[in-house]
């Protein structure tokens, strides 16, 4: 299965002009991290190019092994205090004016980074109060201080991935319970009035009926926005390709997505959680 040849709807051209240099080197000196890199993101030449990037806080180093990912994994180091302010640094120097922040999972930290993440939109928000703020979280556990923690400080989007349908978490080193939790994190997060935002991979083995029973567990559980993807196995140290869906299917899957009630789905081979963040969230059929 992992031998699958990769159809030409999946090639895209390597990162080479100036504005990727720019993005790279303002990354370095503000020493700063983004998911583009840490988890190979296929899409990482044509942000950069536009002078976006995914800005991933609270190291590099993830404590959770999730069989499709490829973050780093083990033992995290200390949290930067700093790294609030040198994102802001990276948000002026970029003339962002919508900004995408994820995280690796720290189950070592008491409140999970959360109070990192506050930080981080408190921050954006005070010094350019027209820029818009979208957050990529983790689960924290399913502890509902640290998501109240997040959602006080304001983000104009809470985005947290349910990946795939329930019966592929076994698979993906997630216990199936982890399935309900994400669950319920957007329902908390909407209960709460945010606007909310998922994401899910195709091509680890669900079939068609898993993934409407994903999709109406989303829409049930109030998410907004949805993003749909092809996995990519990073490396060979995670779980195979199972099959490649097409850009057709892709459509499909998303107008089924959108007759469920979503406000606003994107969905392609190449879809990422953050894929065209903006347009979406600015291409809201309704307001909340």
């Amino acid at each position: 299965m992992d031998h699958l040849k990769k159809p030409d709807w999946l090639k895209v051209k390597l990162p080479s002009n100036q504005a990727c240099f720019e993005v790279s080197q303002l990354l370095k000196r503000q020493g700063l991290n983004t998911i583009c890199q840490s988890a190979r993101c296929p899409n990482l030449g044509q942000c950069w190019e536009k002078k976006t990037a995914t800005f991933l806080i609270l190291g590099n180093i993830c404590t959770r092994n999730c069989g499709f990912c490829g973050v780093r994994k083990g033992q995290p180091l200390p949290v930067n205090e700093h790294e609030p302010e040198a994102l802001l640094q990276a948000v002026k120097e970029m003339a962002l004016r919508y900004v995408v922040v994820t995280s690796v999972t720290r189950d070592d930290l008491p409140d999970g980074g959360a109070s990192l993440f506050a930080r981080v939109i408190y921050l954006i928000k005070e010094n350019f109060p027209d820029t818009k703020v979208e957050v990529l979280i983790p689960d924290f556990k399913g502890e509902e201080e640290p998501l109240r923690q997040v959602l006080e400080a304001g983000p104009d989007v809470l985005n947290h991935n349910l990946e795939t349908t329930l019966n592929i978490y076994p698979l993906i080193n997630r216990p199936a319970a982890n399935y309900y939790r994400s669950l319920r994190v957007l329902s908390r997060a909407k209960a709460y009035g945010a606007v909310t935002k998922s994401g899910l991979m195709l091509g680890l083995g669900e079939s068609s009926d898993d993934l409407k029973q994903a999709l109406t567990d989303l829409r049930e559980s109030g998410c907004d926005l949805l993003t749909m993807g092809q996995y990519l196995q990073p490396s060979r140290r995670q779980v195979p390709i199972t099959r490649f869906y097409t850009p057709e299917e892709f459509s499909g899957w998303q107008e089924f997505a959108l007759s469920l009630g979503f406000k606003q789905v994107v969905a392609g081979p190449l879809v990422r959680s953050s894929y065209q963040a903006k347009s979406l969230y600015e291409s809201l059929r309704s307001p909340g």
